[in-house]
């Protein structure tokens, strides 16, 4: 569950398969800047996976990144191009960037669409200028989430000093069944407050949605 569209950085993720000739290797690797890549009903999201690669003769380029659900294998997530800059004779950063259309989601899965969202892997082949590559699969693991939503209405506005303010909300969930917003249940929604001037928020109180669609009242 995630509410912004906020991938995981994994730096030495166990890889599930590697072959390959030479000195080439991928020795760093991040997907979208180590956030979560979060997918909605409408909106296309484009994210970068950036590598580090290293061979003593220098790096040729990158042949092909893959991305995929590591339970299911789905996903309609399209390889858009990948570029590289030299850092020094032996090193390059290269960047694969990603696209994936929300449209495309409800033909993923003739089962349930919404099932790919989870931990997706990256798999990645690397060239050296004198012919060395590097065919890895899992170099880096992230989460592929659906984007949610939290509706609010405070009354009474304005509200005096000292007196009682009610919250209600609504917290929504993207299904890619669908391509709308549904109400979801079970999760625990907290109602925060920062007074002028602070830099941090203070917890006010803490309710649990009971069931998918109902409205949270907090105050």
């Amino acid at each position: 569950m995630a509410a912004a569209a906020v991938a995981l950085t994994v730096l030495g993720a166990p890889s599930a398969r590697a072959e390959g000739r030479g000195d080439i290797r991928i020795i760093k690797k991040v997907v979208d800047g180590g956030t979560n890549v979060i997918v909605g009903v409408s909106k296309p999201v484009t994210f970068p996976i950036r590598m580090t690669v290293k061979d003593n003769s220098g790096v040729k380029g990158v042949d092909r990144v893959s991305t995929f659900s590591t339970h299911n294998r789905g996903g309609p997530v399209e390889w858009i191009d990948t570029s590289c800059v030299k850092k020094s004779k032996t090193t390059s950063d290269c960047t694969a960037t990603k696209y994936v259309d929300p449209k495309a989601m409800p033909y993923v899965s003739d089962r349930d669409p919404d099932g790919i969202a989870g931990q997706w892997q990256v798999d990645a082949t690397v060239n050296a200028n004198d012919k060395d590559y590097w065919i890895s699969d899992r170099i880096a693991l992230y989460q592929f989430k659906r984007a949610a939503t939290l509706t609010t209405d405070a009354s009474p506005e304005p509200v005096s000093e000292g007196k009682k303010l009610t919250v209600k909300g609504k917290l929504s969930q993207a299904s890619w069944k669908d391509l709308e917003y549904h109400g979801v249940g079970g999760q625990k929604v907290t109602l925060q407050f920062r007074k002028a001037g602070a830099t941090s928020y203070k917890n006010v109180a803490t309710v649990k949605v009971i069931s998918a669609g109902d409205s949270v009242k907090l105050g």
